[in-house]
């Protein structure tokens, strides 16, 4: 059986065992938003390229997003 097979589970199942942590880091970096002002943004940007696997990275930054918008 080849891993393409189960792409779609595989996907799902990784948003699954990780978004909890998603949410915390992006809470995480949120809150240090007012003590870094305006070297936020470039902080954040440097995190989220840092952060592996790239699906992950994603998760935080759709995180960080809809934290944004509350």
């Amino acid at each position: 059986m080849s891993d393409s097979a189960h792409a779609p589970q595989g996907r799902a199942d990784f948003h699954a065992r990780h978004q909890a942590k998603a949410r915390e880091q992006a809470e995480r970096w949120l809150a240090e938003r007012e003590r870094l002002q305006g070297a936020w943004f470039d902080w954040v940007a440097t995190q989220l390229y840092q952060l592996s696997p790239p699906e992950y990275a994603a998760m935080v930054r759709r995180e960080l997003q809809a934290l944004t918008q509350q």
